[in-house]
């Protein structure tokens, strides 16, 4: 195998979806599958985008990614993810007639406020003109063609394209050296220039870089042959799959699921759901989640932060009614850090941490502002701390049942129950601290009255990783907000409790430090007959309590 040539550069992979195949199904798979795993090796995909043609020619569909070194597409790393494709990959790619080039990258001129498709919002960067064009050589007669084309790019012609109104970005690439599987044989130039949607092509300055004495020498010595496309970009991949407006117009029976990729879809009346997961950047810890509700890609999202010792599945009875009176939301849902395994080496959690995980999932989903965020216990914790650290990141949130600041006691409380998690080699947290738990956070009515939620409550702590408990409760070991809060005057806040949570002490709490938030305060909000968990014991309770704020 010839080794790749060191440097950045492109996989440029054009595509024809064949009569037959839907293009729901087609850009479903591509945008929750296929490019997702490719964008969760950011050390050799820095970016990945796509584009419909809009000159009427065949190949429709473009696929762009930028390479940070082409030596990776010779790695196992890469190969591997090729060669183990899942079911559903290879039956939907071999109805789509693909072809893959590998750019090496020459040089690139870019406008001074110039940001990259996958450092905008999915607004900002929609729409984006892509010209791609590439030239073949006349190297028979000129050995040193591309050496006089590239000149050419760089010192006459980009500077002038870069006069034309819209104009951001011109690259200038080549065909590589021989990569297995790649286009090599024929060297080309490839020039890709990027506009924005309202530009000047076609006008005088166009006009002007397409008739100069040097161009003609150029083509008349230099070049045999060239190709012009020009495309318009429609989707930003992210390392976490989000499609649900394609997702949405499949069958049931279009539904996926498969352990590589750790991807799970749910289409139909089901549906759409997407449950997948993120790694985050600053310790490589899984953290799943489930997307869900409205699939249109600009609808408003909420997102639900947990309680500890609980998974994304305790507000199920909440997501249920939020479908029904809420139709216009997306819904984001997530396992906490400490829910399953743990990072290594293994960290405390810590309230600054949990709120910047929270922000990497919203990063890697590309969702720029929340229009709610929802938590509760260090969840409750988590959104405000959430509010304060990444304020623009969220218009509103509900914070439930937490305390603004830990106590000497409630951390030596934890440590105890660390003790009891810990014990019979582990099986204390299932055997003995689950049940307890429950019973504690619990109104005496839902024990007594909803005896299946307590069930399913106490086996949703009990499932709990002991590890990862022993770390995240860390979390509520030592904090205090209350200086904090004071300056969160950007967004709305709505505090809500159970009347009977710590046998209303939590209700006397929460109403002592409600003022402190921004400058006009927060509203509490009781819900009656409700302890720790409001929304998992009466949903239609906590519902009644936020509606109007939502």
């Amino acid at each position: 195998m010839a080794a790749a040539k060191n440097g950045p550069g492109m996989l440029y992979v054009t595509m024809q979806p064949q009569e037959g195949l839907s293009l729901d199904q087609f850009h479903e798979w591509y945008n929750n599958e296929h490019g997702p795993t490719r964008l969760r090796l950011p050390q050799i995909f820095s970016n990945g985008l796509r584009y419909q043609a809009t000159d009427g020619q065949q190949p429709h569909f473009l696929a762009a990614y930028d390479v940070t070194d082409m030596a990776h597409l010779e790695t196992p790393t890469y190969l591997e993810l090729r060669a183990n494709r899942s079911p559903r990959e290879a039956e939907t790619i071999g109805q789509v007639k693909v072809d893959r080039f590998f750019f090496d990258l020459i040089c690139a001129q870019e406008h001074p406020s110039f940001k990259p498709a996958e450092q905008c919002t999915d607004a900002e960067a929609e729409g984006r003109v892509l010209v791609a064009v590439d030239v073949s050589l006349n190297t028979a007669n000129a050995p040193d063609a591309a050496k006089k084309v590239i000149q050419w790019y760089e010192e006459e012609h980009i500077p002038m394209l870069s006069k034309i109104p819209g104009w951001l970005r011109s690259r200038v690439l080549r065909t590589p050296s021989a990569i297995e599987g790649s286009n090599a044989g024929e060297t080309k130039i490839i020039t890709l220039h990027e506009y924005a949607p309202q530009n000047g092509l076609g006008g005088p300055e166009h006009k002007a870089s397409m008739d100069t004495p040097w161009r003609t020498e150029v083509f008349d010595k230099y070049i045999t042959a060239k190709g012009r496309r020009t495309y318009s970009l429609f989707y930003v991949f992210g390392p976490a799959p989000r499609d649900l407006e394609h997702l949405s117009r499949l069958p049931s029976s279009k539904a996926f699921s498969a352990l590589a990729p750790r991807l799970t879809t749910t289409a139909g009346s089901e549906g759409p759901i997407i449950s997948s997961y993120i790694t985050t950047p600053h310790d490589g810890l899984v953290i799943p989640y489930q997307l869900e509700g409205n699939p249109s890609p600009t609808a408003p999202t909420i997102a639900f932060s947990n309680s500890l010792l609980t998974s994304l599945h305790m507000w199920d009875p909440v997501v249920s009614i939020l479908k029904r009176e809420r139709p216009d939301l997306r819904i984001l849902r997530y396992d906490t850090r400490g829910r399953h395994a743990i990072p290594s080496p293994p960290q405390p959690a810590t309230l600054d941490l949990l709120a910047d995980d929270l922000a990497s999932l919203l990063d890697a989903l590309r969702i720029e502002k929340l229009q709610t965020l929802v938590g509760v216990s260090m969840g409750g914790a988590t959104t405000l701390n959430f509010a304060i650290r990444h304020p623009s990141r969220l218009s509103k949130f509900v914070a439930c049942d937490f305390n603004a600041a830990s106590s000497d006691a409630n951390t030596q409380a934890w440590k105890d129950r660390i003790v009891i998690a810990e014990s019979d080699d582990g099986k204390g947290l299932a055997q003995k601290l689950a049940g307890v738990t429950v019973e504690r956070w619990f109104h005496p009515a839902t024990m007594t009255k909803k005896p299946d939620t307590a069930k399913w409550m106490t086996e949703m702590v009990a499932d709990n990783n002991v590890e990862g408990f022993r770390y995240s409760c860390q979390a509520l070991w030592a904090y205090n907000l209350k200086e904090q809060m004071k300056q969160v005057k950007e967004v709305e806040g709505l505090f809500v409790v159970g009347d009977q949570d710590g046998k209303g002490a939590l209700v006397k709490a929460m109403d002592g430090f409600k003022g402190l938030l921004g400058e006009k305060g927060g509203e509490l909000r009781v819900v009656e007959e409700a302890g720790h968990l409001p929304m998992s014991e009466s949903p239609q309770g906590f519902w009644e309590a936020v509606r109007d704020f939502i």
